[in-house]
């Protein structure tokens, strides 16, 4: 998950990469342009190659990758996404119990 805290700023420097670069071709650019100004996901997947992200990760190969956008309602501290007890295991009546699970597998 990643969190688009400035859309305006990612836009923006979006579009300066795809009218700086210098192998696009004009059509090409107008649909690029278009599409960074509509969608988040796009603009990211003119800024962050995901090959780039993962291309010196021992024993990994990625065959196909992309960049996907959901408005969602993000609360860090809700209980629904606390993912499988990662902050702390439960005890029976579903309370925190403290312990680290990095310690306590």
């Amino acid at each position: 998950m990643l969190e688009v805290a400035e859309p305006e700023e990612l836009t923006g420097a979006a579009l300066d990469r795809v009218e700086t670069d210098e192998l696009m071709p004009e059509e090409e650019r107008a649909h690029a342009s278009s599409s960074v100004r509509d969608d988040s996901a796009e603009a990211l997947a003119y800024l962050v190659d995901p090959f780039d992200l993962i291309g010196d990760v021992p024993g990994v190969e990625l065959a196909q990758a992309s960049w996907s956008c959901e408005q969602i309602d993000y609360d860090p501290d809700a209980d629904d996404w606390d993912i499988d007890g990662e902050d702390g295991e439960t005890d029976e009546d579903g309370q925190d119990d403290g312990t680290d699970p990095a310690r306590h597998p």
